[in-house]
């Protein structure tokens, strides 16, 4: 694999993020919100998100800008980033199907929102976050420069730090002790190894 060939897949990757996306997110806007956490700190975080994993790389492949940051690229890590790039974008699609009118970009709940613990659900309360970490991660070997590569990490750490909390606090809020019981059960991000 060559970096340019490591650079299509990065951006054939943002469009099809992009594409999963989008139905959730139109259909989500017509349900009513019931509960809204969010914060000026929530808008933050997700455009920092947002220039981590897209703007920072954009940038990049498009100027070179900044080539002292430039690390050596390897065909293993095109592959490696591709296959974290496809385990991404699969976890991402089911944690949208599973969620289904229950997710929100922003930290809401929704008339008739019900708790998932099925699927996904069934192993991480957060595997949106998981897919998000996976970007991240591949993002790092696909594009070989110490600032766009792992601007990600830093994007998506800020938004996964912040959040998750006040998440889980909303979703304790509403659902009280089956929330409890799923989160004893449940890892964050990553499945718990009994």
């Amino acid at each position: 694999m060559t970096q340019t060939f490591a650079h299509a897949v990065w951006i054939a990757g943002l469009i099809a993020w992009f594409a999963i996306r989008w139905p959730h997110q139109r259909r989500s806007r017509r349900i009513a919100v019931v509960s809204d956490g969010r914060s000026l700190g929530d808008r933050i975080v997700l455009v920092a998100a947002g220039v981590g994993l897209a703007l920072i790389p954009v940038i990049y492949m498009a100027t070179g800008f900044p080539a002292a940051a430039d690390y050596t690229f390897r065909p293993w890590m095109g592959w490696i980033g591709t296959a974290l790039l496809v385990l991404c974008l699969v976890m991402f699609h089911v944690s949208h199907r599973q969620l289904g009118k229950n997710w929100s970009v922003t930290l809401e709940i929704r008339e008739r929102h019900q708790l998932v613990t099925d699927g996904l659900y069934r192993y991480v309360r957060h595997p949106m976050y998981s897919s998000f970490w996976l970007w991240a991660i591949a993002q790092a070997f696909l594009i070989p420069n110490f600032a766009a590569g792992f601007a990600g990490l830093v994007g998506v750490g800020l938004l996964y730090f912040y959040r998750v909390g006040r998440e889980e606090e909303l979703m304790r809020r509403t659902f009280g002790a089956d929330y409890d019981k799923y989160a004893a059960r449940t890892g964050r991000v990553i499945p718990r190894v009994f």
